[in-house]
């Protein structure tokens, strides 16, 4: 049992009890940037009363020894010996010590504050573009107290990785997306940020048909090209001339595809096409028949990347990217 008079400890008005000679001091918990107020409990008449932290004083009875502003004595009587930190900072961790005398005796009561810090992101990698097939190492960065946890989380599939660091090894063209790093210590929300990952890669063509069309009608040849960066369209006829705009055809370039709008279909209009989609890191080209029905087709020429198609074409093309 503890000897009669022995101080107790509280904070802000609530117990926390005393520590017992020769057992551990008890803690308490705060956030930094919070107040506490570290309150020693008296049940007898006392001659001398202290608080110190660690090995250094802060108040002597009502005498202030401690030159930080921040902490104030709020209760000096013969029941209530209290101390208060405003805006608790990491540095004010530690154990704290009430002491006094009372009949020739002295009493001692310990605490130890905690300061707890939420966890925080401090340094993430910036956005990323890379080549498809190239490596990609992300970092993130986090302080907090207690040590927190970082997780890497993949947006599109929902798959986790644990730690700061996140390496894809060659890079494929399904994987850009957003990458999300959290972290968190249990003290308040976890803290988020994302970095956006692009993949670069050259063009593929997706989409080519032959058309059949009649003569004064309309009809649309589609060339559907993926590539990142978008790719740049450039369209040939037969004897490969490029295709230009006239009162009777226009070219339509999209985003991810190019279109050949005929208003009014003509002889000349009928043969063979070839969409070429280059970006800066490389083409792909297809060829496709508009034919009058009834025609007979020649072989489909489909779908064929890279320059295996009018070689001297391909590089005259490619020396304008």
């Amino acid at each position: 049992m503890p000897p009669t008079g022995l101080a107790g400890l509280f904070l802000a008005g609530s117990a926390v009890d005393a520590a017992e000679f020769g057992h551990l001091p008890d803690n308490i918990t705060v956030l930094e940037g919070d107040s506490v107020t570290l309150r020693c409990r008296i049940n007898e008449e006392v001659t001398h009363k202290a608080w110190l932290n660690r090995s250094n004083i802060l108040f002597t009875g009502t005498d202030k020894w401690s030159l930080d502003k921040r902490v104030t004595l709020v209760n000096s009587n013969d029941s209530d010996f209290s101390v208060h930190i405003d805006k608790v900072q990491v540095s004010d961790e530690g154990p704290y010590t009430c002491t006094f005398q009372a009949n020739n005796k002295p009493r001692i009561a310990h605490v130890y504050l905690i300061v707890q810090v939420p966890a925080r992101i401090v340094n993430i990698s910036t956005d990323v573009f890379v080549n498809e097939g190239e490596n990609v190492n992300l970092f993130c960065l986090a302080v907090g107290r207690p040590e927190p946890t970082v997780t890497w989380k993949d947006q599109k599939y929902g798959l986790v990785s644990e730690g700061e660091f996140l390496d894809i090894t060659e890079i494929k063209r399904q994987q850009a997306e957003d990458y999300e790093c959290i972290t968190h210590n249990g003290v308040a929300a976890p803290d988020r940020h994302k970095v956006k990952v692009t993949v670069n890669y050259p063009p593929t063509i997706t989409d080519m048909k032959n058309l059949p069309a009649h003569l004064g009608k309309t009809a649309i040849l589609r060339c559907e090209a993926m590539a990142v960066p978008p790719a740049s369209f450039e369209w040939y006829h037969d004897d490969h001339r490029p295709v230009e705009s006239d009162n009777t055809l226009r070219i339509k370039n999209e985003k991810t595809r190019s279109l050949l709008l005929f208003t009014n279909v003509t002889e000349k209009h009928f043969g063979n096409y070839t969409c070429f989609a280059s970006n800066r890191l490389g083409a792909s080209n297809a060829s496709m028949l508009l034919f009058r029905p009834g025609a007979i087709q020649g072989r489909a020429s489909g779908l064929r990347s890279g320059f295996s198609v009018w070689i001297s074409l391909s590089a005259a093309v490619l020396l304008k990217v």
